[in-house]
């Protein structure tokens, strides 16, 4: 069954420090037909950013433990990555579109699959 999303193959960066949330969003989106890669952390995946190239969306929980939380790392990788789309969740925040950097999109917490999608789709490279 075609779905009206069909994506580009994105590689994703999920940033989600709830494991069952995160397997969940994983899952999700490898039906949707991304290449994924997780972190439990902003920390965490800031070192992944560090090493490769072909992260294409940042889609980030807000609070987590560590020194960098979800805002801080969307800002990050805007500054230094200005090309890879922003998404960032939360279920305890309440963002604006334009509270994201980078022209990124803001989905709350829970999400369903065609919100992410449509996110991803209007989220602005660079």
């Amino acid at each position: 069954m075609a779905d009206a999303h069909t994506p580009v193959p994105f590689t994703v960066l999920i940033v989600e420090d709830e494991s069952l949330v995160r397997m969940l969003a994983v899952d999700m989106l490898e039906d949707a037909g991304f290449q994924v890669i997780e972190a439990p952390t902003g920390d965490a995946a800031w070192a992944i950013l560090q090493n490769r190239d072909d992260i294409d969306v940042l889609f980030t929980d807000i609070e987590m433990p560590g020194s960098l939380n979800g805002f801080g790392l969307a800002n990050r990788v805007a500054e230094y990555w200005p090309h890879i789309r922003l998404v960032i969740t939360s279920g305890r925040c309440r963002l604006t579109d334009e509270d994201v950097p980078d022209h990124g999109k803001f989905v709350p917490k829970p999400y369903f699959a065609a919100q992410v999608l449509t996110a991803f789709e209007q989220a602005s490279p660079g």
